[in-house]
């Protein structure tokens, strides 16, 4: 097949051009469009609705930066439950950590789940794990629906489009707040802080109305917008630039991004986005 280019726009002026040399997959779900293509620089690529959710060379960094942060801040974590994340990375980041007891994953796009177990099984390693419950549904509704509560919520949804949208309100926010243990702790994607930092702060905002500490990181990842994406940790109880984890060297060797020191620097914001929250 001849070498293709693939773009996924950013802005009107600005996106993300990489050369492919086969379309592995391209089908409409009830949500969604959803392709995988072979990058000549990336690996295999998951995109939904053309936005890149994911690319085998660079998924370890979101993966384990929405995992480990609140899940180290936390420190002794039973239970967890991740809103989103159907490619199964966020899951396998969190059964790393052995005292966990149970990992719920309510994914509303039962495809999404299929086309990573088919085409990126190693990140989809933990959709089987005895400790994993896979819930195909609406993750809005399961937390309105259930009596269940966690240690920690990591909320691993797509972009604000669509179904998603309500991923972000204050609505959602109070779900995710109802639903935490005394000492939880939530961990949000947030979006891109240098083309969306509008989406970061009206979450921010929102959070800030349920949580006492609300706290944004940042992580580098090649294939996102702009190259820096932001997450927001939130509780009522621990904040993590000041909590005291304990890091074990023989888990921190399987890693490749997470690090004590990217614990602790995740938190430092730019100037520009202080300002932005500022405003």
């Amino acid at each position: 097949m001849t070498d293709q280019w693939f773009t996924e726009r950013h802005t009107p002026h600005a996106g993300l051009t990489l050369e492919f040399g086969a379309r592995l997959f391209d089908a409409q779900s009830a949500y969604q469009h959803v392709e995988v293509l072979d990058t000549r620089e990336f690996g295999r690529m998951l995109l939904l609705d053309g936005c890149v959710m994911l690319t085998e060379r660079d998924e370890f960094i979101y993966h384990e930066m929405i995992a480990h942060v609140p899940l180290f801040a936390h420190g002794a974590a039973r239970d967890v439950l991740i809103v989103g994340g159907g490619d199964g990375g966020t899951l396998r980041e969190c059964l790393r950590h052995t005292a966990l007891r149970s990992v719920t994953l309510v994914e509303i796009d039962g495809m999404v789940l299929d086309v990573s177990r088919r085409f990126f099984p190693e990140v989809a390693a933990g959709l089987d794990d005895p400790r994993a419950r896979i819930v195909v549904g609406d993750g809005f509704d399961h937390l309105q629906q259930s009596a269940h509560s966690y240690d920690v919520i990591l909320v691993d949804s797509i972009d604000p489009v669509g179904a998603a949208v309500k991923l972000f309100g204050p609505e959602f926010h109070a779900l995710v707040a109802r639903a935490l243990r005394p000492g939880g702790v939530a961990a949000l994607q947030t979006e891109s802080p240098f083309y969306h930092l509008p989406v970061l702060r009206d979450s921010c905002d929102s959070l800030g109305t349920q949580f006492a500490h609300v706290a944004p990181y940042l992580a580098n990842i090649p294939t996102y917008p702009a190259g820096v994406w932001s997450f927001t940790f939130a509780s009522n109880d621990v904040d993590p630039r000041t909590a005291i984890p304990t890091f074990e060297a023989e888990f921190l060797a399987g890693l490749n991004y997470f690090s004590p020191e990217i614990f602790r620097a995740a938190f430092a914001l730019p100037r520009y986005i202080r300002r932005g929250l500022e405003s």
